[in-house]
């Protein structure tokens, strides 16, 4: 299932997910949505905290493990393009600010979906280093696993927000995803850190868009 149509296919796997950020242990999708909305949202933009600081964590201790000093200044190079360069997704203030609710929720949803798979390729190109620390290995998993239980917490959000219907896209997940033929060493190296930056980055932005969405949630009056 390709992860950019992601508007029309999610819908009725909101009614199916098992396991749904917020829950109880019993995963029950009544308990989940029986939540309030406040609540839900303060506990989204938890895990989009956790996510963000444990990210960062894992990027440094990447750089510090596998980046050699004289290479630091390489990482960002425009060689290493971020995969999600070409989702729509508002960047400066002034978009940010322009754009409702319900596409501060479909911009972390799509940004959210872009992630899962490169995190999970992610475990397997690791398990392959020779001297991968394990605490790098634990961190990197925990998140590509967090990052599917904010997936399912940020559709049950959508589930309650936006009651008036779908929004559908144009994108085209063939575009992000361009894995070649394998580089040199060094380079697969410097790749692996970049999408791990990448993602640190984007990981910000979840939580960002996320905290913007509560605060004109809790003052939709005075918020310019």
């Amino acid at each position: 299932m390709g992860l950019g149509v992601w508007a029309l296919v999610l819908w009725p796997s909101l009614l199916t997910a098992s396991t749904m950020l917020g829950c109880r242990d019993d995963g029950s999708f009544s308990r989940s949505t029986s939540i309030s909305q406040e609540k839900l949202l303060e506990r989204v933009i938890h895990h989009a905290e956790l996510i963000y600081r444990v990210s960062e964590e894992s990027c440094t201790l990447f750089e510090e493990m596998f980046i050699p000093f004289p290479m630091h200044l390489q990482t960002n190079q425009a060689a290493y393009t971020c995969i999600t360069k070409t989702l729509p997704i508002p960047s400066s203030r002034s978009e940010i600010q322009q754009i409702s609710d319900k596409w501060l929720l479909h911009s972390v949803l799509m940004l959210v979906q872009s992630w899962i798979e490169p995190l999970i390729n992610l475990q397997t190109t690791l398990d392959r280093y020779d001297n991968a620390p394990e605490m790098l290995i634990n961190k990197t998993k925990w998140v590509s696993e967090k990052l599917i239980s904010l997936e399912q917490g940020v559709m049950v959000l959508i589930k309650k927000m936006l009651e008036e219907g779908m929004l559908t896209t144009d994108y085209n997940d063939e575009d992000v995803f361009q894995h070649g033929a394998q580089p040199e060493m060094m380079d697969s190296v410097m790749r692996d850190y970049n999408l791990l930056s990448c993602f640190t980055k984007d990981a910000h932005k979840m939580e960002a868009f996320l905290k913007l969405l509560k605060y004109r949630q809790t003052d939709k009056y005075n918020c310019a």
